[in-house]
């Protein structure tokens, strides 16, 4: 019914979408979760992300703009993940954070999909080529 990038599209939107409410980034020393809506930046790089992922996957009929897309998302995710790290290496000592969280290490998770994603993106683009070079 669908294409295989869409399903991992959907499979990139899911864990960028839900899965943040669900799993904490980490737990400060007092043990209390933080959660990505606690900072504004982690909120608005994950919206482009999703918005990303939603419009590449509405996007099926331009093979070229949906690769594109993808490559544009795996950055943002890169971004995301690289603040991550960041946050987590200048917190002085066991003041601010300390244990990591799961949700750390969803933008890695997306990043997997969307690379499966483009592959399948890649194929199909590359099958249409073979065809057109029968014609």
């Amino acid at each position: 019914m669908f294409r295989p990038q869409t399903y991992y599209l959907i499979a990139s939107l899911i864990v960028t979408l839900i899965l943040p409410f669900v799993l904490p980034l980490w737990k400060d020393a007092a043990g209390k979760p933080f959660y990505f809506m606690s900072d504004i930046v982690y909120v608005t790089i994950l919206g482009l992300i999703n918005t990303l992922t939603f419009l590449t996957i509405f996007s099926h009929k331009k093979r070229q703009q949906q690769f594109v897309m993808g490559r544009l998302n795996m950055i943002f995710n890169l971004i995301l993940l690289g603040l991550f790290v960041y946050r987590t290496l200048t917190a002085s000592g066991e003041t601010a954070i300390s244990e990591k969280g799961v949700g750390m290490f969803l933008p890695i998770i997306s990043i997997v999909f969307l690379v499966l994603a483009n592959k399948a993106i890649k194929k199909d683009e590359d099958l249409v080529k073979s065809v057109d070079r029968l014609r």
